[in-house]
């Protein structure tokens, strides 16, 4: 079997030349790059075989480039991108992927707060959404589409089986302030750690000001008076039943003739029944 002939590029210009030059040097994608070296090394006195060897490609590799540079010049170079495999997801399933990855699993039935990919991936195929999908593709659809993964805070719903006709009787006082009374929201703020602020001053060298504070933990507790709006409060070293009973009855001096609607959290102390028989003993009702 004789040797191939040799194949060359056509007669190449000065200004071809330095195109093909600033190609090698500036060009980012690597195919265009290394089409450009063919050319111009071929351009050069360049055998086929060297050029191959050179770049670890292959001779049919390095003489297909040339044919197609001497034919259609410098549109050879450049990688002729097709448009890929068609998408075996359409837009109204990619739509639905996102709806169900922002609600919540508990509302679908599954027993878990948050999605993880493989459980998502789990759950549109069980649901016959997709036939088949892998886990990075499912990534893939949810970042084009805009959803990532972000730590949030959710709304944590109460156990209590009386919850809702406790709201529903809070609101209630909200919307229709009984006409007999006065409606106070109670609540505790704490602890609140006492910090110094320091200052500045001119003072005799060697003699220093002493502290004027003491360090210590408080608590505030507090009535909000929804007719005025105005915040009643008082601070306390600790948070005990018998500092709220105390708080409750300054409430109960400053309003002798009204009846005060207390409404106020599940702390224990709010339930302990010294404050409620207090409560009972001075016509108030049970803390909602």
């Amino acid at each position: 079997m004789g040797r191939r002939p040799e194949v060359f590029v056509r007669q190449v210009s000065m200004v071809e030349g330095q195109r093909l030059q600033r190609i090698t040097r500036t060009a980012k994608d690597p195919v265009k790059l290394r089409r450009a070296i063919v050319v111009l090394m071929s351009a050069l006195g360049q055998p086929a075989p060297g050029i191959a060897h050179l770049l670890k490609v292959t001779e049919d590799y390095v003489r297909d480039v040339i044919y197609a540079f001497n034919e259609r010049g410098f549109d050879a170079p450049g990688p002729k991108w097709s448009g890929g495999a068609p998408r075996r997801i359409d837009e109204q399933t990619r739509d639905w992927i996102c709806v169900i990855a922002r609600c919540d699993p508990r509302f679908l039935g599954k027993p878990f707060s948050c999605w993880s990919l493989v459980k998502l991936r789990d759950y549109l195929t069980d649901a016959g959404y997709v036939t088949t999908i892998s886990v990075q593709t499912l990534r893939r659809v949810l970042h084009e589409l805009g959803v990532s993964w972000q730590a949030i805070k959710t709304w944590k719903a109460s156990t209590d089986p009386d919850f809702t006709a406790k709201m529903r009787r809070v609101l209630d006082l909200y919307d229709h302030p009984p006409a007999d009374g006065r409606v106070l929201c109670v609540d505790e703020f704490g602890p609140l750690n006492l910090q110094p602020r320091p200052g500045r001053a001119w003072r005799p060298y060697g003699k220093r000001l002493r502290a004027t504070y003491h360090q210590g933990i408080r608590h505030m507790i507090a009535a909000l008076d929804l007719a005025t709006g105005r915040l009643h409060y008082r601070i306390r070293d600790r948070e005990r039943w018998r500092e709220f009973l105390s708080f409750v009855k300054t409430l109960r001096r400053r309003w002798p003739n009204d009846r005060l609607y207390l409404i106020v959290d599940n702390f224990s102390p709010h339930k302990h029944p010294k404050v409620r028989g207090w409560c009972a003993a001075n016509h108030e009702p049970f803390p909602t």
